[in-house]
């Protein structure tokens, strides 16, 4: 292949960085565009994800048993090379059923490299907890109530009398090869799904 023809690494890292940039630019950005899947399919999909969590993680279902409230976003797809993404929906189960539905999007930077997807599950353990996720500007995790992300190691010495944070997340069904996934900086959106 002549030089004038072949493509530097340079140059495929520029081209997969433009591919991630176009894909996220289609992401649901704007009132209109959000909640577009249905409720009655984000209400299942979220019930379904939350009950394989708790057939997997004893700890989930001990704490979900004590939760105010669980929000479940069954699936969100994370990408990036350098600047990455990541959007999903979900909804908030209370007594067992779906009363409201969210999105969680964020942007991050840094090393990181590839696509994946994930599942995670927040139980919010006090009302004042709750209600911080109506608030007008959006939930930005983080920021406000402690929130505890639990690994399996932590999951498995949680007791509910050493519960005394106001939200406990478990993150599940990961599939792809991606590093540094996490929730902080992570925006929380309410919608209304048809």
């Amino acid at each position: 292949m002549p030089s004038g023809t072949r493509v530097t690494s340079g140059k495929r890292a520029f081209f997969v960085l433009v591919a991630a940039a176009l894909g996220f630019a289609s992401l649901p950005s704007t009132p209109a565009e959000q909640g577009k899947t249905a409720a009655s399919e984000l209400s299942s999909s979220s019930q379904a994800a939350l009950q394989q969590l708790y057939a997997k993680v004893p700890a989930a279902k001990t704490i979900g048993a004590k939760a105010k409230a669980v929000l479940v976003f069954p699936k969100i797809t994370k990408a990036g090379l350098g600047i990455g993404g990541q959007y999903g929906e979900g909804a908030l189960i209370k007594g067992g059923k779906a009363v409201a539905y969210y999105n969680t999007a964020g942007v991050s930077t840094g090393l990181q490299a590839g696509a994946q997807q994930y599942g995670y599950a927040m139980f919010f353990m006090n009302d004042a907890a709750v209600n911080q996720l109506d608030k007008t500007e959006g939930f930005e995790v983080g920021v406000g109530p402690s929130i505890v992300v639990m690994d399996e190691g932590k999951a498995k010495t949680t007791t509910s009398t050493t519960m005394k944070d106001d939200i406990y997340a478990f993150i599940f069904s990961q599939k792809g090869l991606m590093a540094g996934l996490g929730l902080q900086g992570n925006k929380i959106t309410k919608i209304n799904p048809k």
